[in-house]
């Protein structure tokens, strides 16, 4: 008499499916796709708060871990989303626009792959202090964390630029085993779009793109920043050949450093 296996329980075959499902790469790509969409603060390893969307947020980012999720990445940008409209915080706002900054650590990526996750959110949770503390004591607001760097706006492109100069020169000592974090910035002054506690257009597009084509440790401005800024407090210089995708054939660049008085 021959004894056959007795088929897996329903329920073990069904659960089975669905995990696999749910860590398929198009599908998390997916998700994370749409996550990005979603206006709002899509970094968790921004600064902890006591929210409790913020402490859900970090629990559904630290759950399974380890593995990817569809079904993480949908729970984030519901949390992202509801924060989006719950938020009151101010942004700062002016009559002729506001000047957007983009930042990300140059090279980064390369040495997170084998850093390991400890040392990467170490330097991230750094980098992610200094700056939130450089930008908010030049009156700006970062919009959101970007994994290695933020997108952030003020309603004075003299600070902005500040504060974008700073930041570069607070990460550059920061210490991390084989890797010299060097940050590099880009700020573009316009009429975005806001909805919700984010940004969306053209002029946020133009400001990441020149971020992009920075190099370590530079700060590059499109021409409106540099048109309001306070001239004998910054050296202007052009950043000849500048080219890039997605930005108007007309668009000039500058590469700007405050000059700090001795008293200053």
């Amino acid at each position: 008499m021959t004894v056959t296996d007795r088929p897996e329980p329903w329920h073990l075959r069904t659960r089975r499916f669905l995990r696999a499902t749910d860590q398929r790469g198009e599908l998390v790509r997916g998700a994370r796709f749409l996550r990005g969409l979603v206006p709002g603060e899509n970094d968790p390893l921004a600064p902890a708060t006591d929210r409790s969307s913020d402490r859900l947020a970090r629990l559904l980012t630290e759950a399974g871990a380890d593995r990817p999720s569809a079904t993480r990445e949908l729970g984030l940008a519901a949390v992202q989303a509801w924060q989006a409209v719950r938020r009151s915080g101010t942004r700062p706002m002016s009559a002729d626009g506001v000047t957007v900054l983009f930042t990300d650590l140059v090279g980064f990526s390369t040495w997170a792959l084998r850093a390991g996750d400890e040392r990467v959110l170490e330097l991230l949770r750094s980098v992610s202090k200094v700056t939130e503390s450089v930008v908010t004591g030049h009156r700006g607001s970062i919009v959101k964390g970007l994994g290695d760097g933020v997108m952030a706006v003020f309603a004075d492109p003299d600070e902005a630029v500040n504060a974008a100069y700073e930041t570069c020169s607070a990460v550059s000592v920061i210490k991390a085993e084989g890797y010299l974090p060097h940050l590099r910035a880009g700020l573009h002054r316009g009429n975005p779009q806001r909805v919700g506690n984010d940004y969306l257009g053209v002029d946020v597009n133009i400001a990441a793109r020149i971020m992009a084509a920075a190099d370590g440790d530079e700060v590059l401005a499109s021409a409106s920043v540099v048109e309001k800024l306070d001239r004998d407090a910054f050296t202007v210089r052009p950043r000849r050949n500048f080219r890039a995708k997605g930005t108007p054939r007309d668009l000039r660049v500058f590469r700007v450093v405050p000059r700090y008085t001795a008293d200053g």
